[in-house]
């Protein structure tokens, strides 16, 4: 796609979104493999790895492997195999790690280290001849293509789709399956979708939150770091139970609240949490739902919802951030790969 005068490379990288999905599901040959492999290595837990956007990622895996495929889930912690030199016992276990580029070394290091101590590894990683593809025994390229812009969105998108595609394809469950091929079109249509109302809102916010639950965490937490990289402001994404604990007490109207809701069982919690910011007068802004105060396409399945929402969400931040006077393509500080040890 070819970029339009004054166009931001996230705005066409959020535009190049659908087709990208187009390809990834169009590619069974590595999943197919993959989910092979993983029947037959039987993996008594999981362990997920990545940073930043990537990480969020494994916040979205870790309900789907939970709730989906019943593994016990947890998050690795790389200081650990790196600063600290320790080597956890891995027997048994599917190693998940999730890069944008795969080249930072506190991601490359686990997985070398994962395998050496018999875990399945598995990257789901957009550059297909990456470091962390190289120490993985299995490879699920996103098909991205190039992405431009510090502030990761595409990418972060194929990747949920290429874990939503693989437990669909593990639990031979059609009716996700047939979810996943429809997010093409709805990412397509959820681009249409103007969250203006909020994305208004961020030009003078001095902070924000973003809630949601379940499959929705994952994304909640996405859109909190893109609050922050490219619009400069502290925001926090929380689960909707969690929100009612500490955060709560910093929100107040000048921190406007996005919350994303999928129908399942945890719309409860969220409908429940909206209610009440709403009789205290807060800023509240809501995705999905009967009760949605944000343009939306209409409820489809809970896991592909919450992945179409970043959509609109991206492009409400793109837009604010214009406004701000800001390059979204360039935060200061930041750098498009972020090599950590």
């Amino acid at each position: 796609m070819t970029r339009r005068a004054g166009q931001s490379a996230m705005a066409q990288e959020i535009g190049e979104t659908p087709a990208a999905a187009e390809r990834l599901l169009a590619s069974n040959e590595a999943l197919s493999h993959a989910a092979e492999r993983i029947r037959g290595f039987a993996p008594r837990v999981a362990v997920v790895c990545g940073r930043g956007s990537s990480g969020h990622v494994g916040v979205y895996l870790r309900y789907l492997i939970e709730a989906r495929l019943g593994l016990l889930v947890s998050a690795t912690a790389p200081s650990v195999m790196t600063a600290y030199a320790r080597k956890p016992d891995m027997g048994e276990g599917l190693f998940i790690v999730v890069s944008q580029s795969g080249r930072s070394p506190d991601l490359v290091a686990p997985t070398k280290i994962a395998r050496s101590l018999g875990a399945l590894t598995l990257a789901i990683v957009n550059e297909e001849k990456s470091p962390v593809a190289s120490e993985s025994e299995l490879v699920l390229p996103i098909y991205a293509g190039p992405e431009l812009a510090v502030a990761a969105t595409k990418t972060v998108i194929l990747s949920m789709i290429a874990g939503a595609q693989l437990i669909a394809m593990l639990t031979q469950d059609t009716v996700l399956c047939e979810a996943v091929g429809r997010l093409p079109a709805r990412l397509h249509r959820a681009l249409a979708c103007e969250w203006s109302a909020w994305s208004d809102s961020l030009v003078a916010a001095p902070a924000g939150f973003v809630t949601g639950r379940g499959y929705g965490l994952g994304s909640a937490r996405e859109i909190a770091l893109k609050l922050t990289e490219t619009l400069r402001i502290p925001a926090l994404g929380y689960s909707a139970a969690e929100l009612r604990h500490g955060p709560r007490a910093a929100i107040s109207r000048t921190t406007p609240v996005l919350a994303l809701r999928q129908n399942d069982e945890a719309a409860l919690a969220v409908e429940d949490l909206v209610r009440d910011l709403r009789q205290s007068n807060e800023s509240v802004f809501v995705a999905g739902g009967p009760n949605g105060t944000l343009p939306w396409i209409g409820d489809d399945h809970p896991v592909c919802d919450p992945v179409a929402m970043l959509v609109p969400a991206y492009r409400a931040i793109e837009a604010a951030a214009r406004r701000k006077g800001f390059d979204p393509d360039r935060p200061p500080h930041l750098q498009k790969v972020t090599e950590t040890l």
